[in-house]
Order: structure tokens, then sequence, then C-alpha cells
């Protein structure tokens, strides 16, 4: 298995920052297209634990939409033949001054491009 094709990871780079500006924005419609629409998909969050696309999209459709601007930092994508992938980064939010947010995904790419089939984003105190 090859990791880091240049040419997938420079497709799943793209994915990821058509999620991040998704987020920050609060494109609804976008977010659900880039999960897998699976019951397998899931989703562990700050507050809740979502299984199955259905529960994820229900999460995205009321989560609050003010107050989404961050900042990333040490973000590392690695990819693993040509369908494989994770996504890894620290946020920081100036809403949540002290605080430093972790957000981990694994990607699969699919008929309809890449999708996140599992993620889990949460917050630590920041001992930097």
């Amino acid at each position: 298995m090859q990791i880091n094709i240049p040419s997938v990871k420079t497709e799943v780079e793209a994915a990821f920052a058509e999620y991040e500006k998704a987020l920050v924005t609060n494109d609804v419609a976008s977010l659900d297209r880039l999960f897998l629409n699976a019951p397998t998909t899931i989703r562990y969050g700050g507050g809740e634990n979502l299984y199955g696309y259905d529960e994820i999209a229900a999460f995205r459709s009321s989560r609050p939409s003010a107050g989404l601007e961050r900042t990333l930092d040490k973000t590392v994508i690695t990819t693993y033949g040509t369908d494989f992938a994770t996504a890894s980064t620290l946020f920081y939010r100036k809403t949540a001054p002290g605080k430093v947010g972790r957000q981990m995904q694994t990607w699969v790419k699919t008929g309809d491009g890449w999708r996140v089939v599992a993620a889990h984003v949460s917050v630590v105190p920041d001992e930097t």
C-alpha cells in the first residue's frame, strides 16, 4: 500500500477544505453531503454520540449557526492507497479561550467522491 500518493492527498485536502468552509459558514447541505449517507457512519461530538447518517444530519440541522469561526493548527492528512484517508487537526475558537479542539475524520472515496465515515470532535484545556 502506498501512503500519501500526491494526487490522492490533493483530493482529500480539497475535500477537507470544502468541509471546513461548510462548517464555519454553517452550510448544512454541504456538511450533509460530505458525510457518507449510511447507518454505519458515526460522529462523536463534544456533547453527543451520533450513530448513522440520519442522526448526524438531524444534529447539523439543529446546531446553532453563530460562533463557528475557528483557526486550525497542526492539520495532518494521510492517505492510504487510493480510497482511504484520515484527517486530524487542532482548532481554536475565540469564544473558547484556554481550550483546544481536536478533530479526527476517516474519509473513504466513493463513487460520489470523498466522504466522512467516522468523525470525533472534542475540546480539552489548552496546556501549551
